[in-house]
């Protein structure tokens, strides 16, 4: 296989397509205008593609709703506030276990911000983001590889739990240009039984969340519940990085991974042992491979573009068996290697 070099967002949408996906809808917002792009210019080539348009976030998400109860393989995107406006559109598709693509690439905020890559959107990503007891799986890449491979690995997600799944990037990973290979995409495997195929097509079949009996609602909570417990077993995924040998590990995701990184690299060549722990799913969450390491490390720092976000899963997953630190630079302000090594070293000189 041929290495293609190619920016994040139209790697993203050459693995949508490459992954069978045949509807895309979306409205323009910077940083992820050249994903909607490029599908407007490759998915139309492809025999039952579909690009629209829409008038609207809100449209966008209950479009690829319609599309996926249809049976296609479909993908929205959009960033920061565009995503919070699909967020009822996304609790209807997660209560009516509709499979989905939903790509957020990340700017800073709140409100409407500014155009520079943030990583402020983890809770929402991570929460829910809109009303009721509902999850969606939600993938942090770091590299343009993951951007490709993880794309094509959330649709099969998305249809073996009938669940959205989202992609969670940022700005710079959109915008940043990195050789890729392609990978072989997995044949769907989507039951008949779940698509409406319109009249004439057999018994009739019924796609709703509105269910006004309160016994009923709960039900399909509990069944809901149990698919996403079955998620968070199965389906964690993180990186080690020079762990073996770590007193301090900076725990990260995304582009503030690969800064940690260089970081890292500054830190061990001034002999500090420094190691980073990467969740690659945030949720769910990679919480007992975390724990597994407070076992022998003691010293952990959050490193976000953020406040602090993930940095609440990490106390939950460490619950108090290990000292944790935080550094944040929000709002679209992103550190260099440089500078987030002099921040680690002065915590790491505290370290008994």
């Amino acid at each position: 296989m041929n290495k293609v070099l190619m920016s994040g967002n139209n790697i993203i949408g050459e693995a949508a397509i490459r992954a069978g996906c045949r509807f895309y809808a979306g409205y323009p917002i910077t940083p992820q205008n050249e994903l909607t792009e490029y599908m407007a210019e490759h998915i139309r080539s492809i025999e039952g593609g579909v690009f629209i348009q829409s008038e609207s976030e809100i449209a966008a998400i209950n479009m690829i709703a319609g599309a996926s109860a249809a049976g296609l393989r479909v993908m929205t995107s959009s960033s920061s506030p565009g995503i919070s406006l699909k967020q009822e559109g996304i609790s209807s598709m997660a209560a009516c276990e509709l499979p989905g693509l939903i790509v957020n690439i990340m700017r800073g905020g709140p409100g409407l911000g500014n155009i520079r890559p943030a990583q402020g959107d983890y809770f929402q990503a991570t929460r829910g983001g809109g009303h009721g007891d509902y999850r969606t799986i939600v993938l942090g890449p770091a590299t343009g590889q993951e951007l490709a491979d993880l794309t094509m690995d959330a649709f099969d997600l998305a249809d073996q739990y009938r669940t959205p799944v989202m992609i969670l990037a940022d700005g710079m990973m959109g915008q940043m240009m990195e050789p890729v290979i392609f990978k072989k995409p997995n044949p769907r495997n989507y039951p008949e039984k779940f698509m409406l195929r319109g009249a004439g097509s057999g018994k009739s079949k019924f796609i709703r969340g509105l269910l006004l009996d309160p016994i009923d609602s709960e039900g399909h909570n509990w069944k809901l519940a149990r698919k996403y417990a079955v998620i968070a077993q199965h389906e964690t995924r993180h990186e080690e990085y020079l762990i073996s040998d770590a007193e301090m590990v900076i725990v990260a995701y995304g582009t503030a991974a690969r800064i940690a990184k260089g970081a890292i690299k500054r830190l061990r060549d001034h002999g500090l042992k420094v190691g980073l722990f990467r969740p690659i799913t945030l949720w769910p969450f990679p919480e007992l491979k975390l724990r597994s390491l407070s076992s022998r490390v003691k010293n952990f720092l959050v490193f976000e573009m953020s406040t602090g976000q993930m940095l609440e899963d990490v106390r939950l997953a460490l619950q108090g068996y290990a000292n944790i630190d935080f550094h944040g630079r929000p709002g679209g302000a992103v550190p260099t290697p440089a500078e987030l090594a002099n921040v680690v070293a002065k915590f790491y000189n505290k370290i008994d």
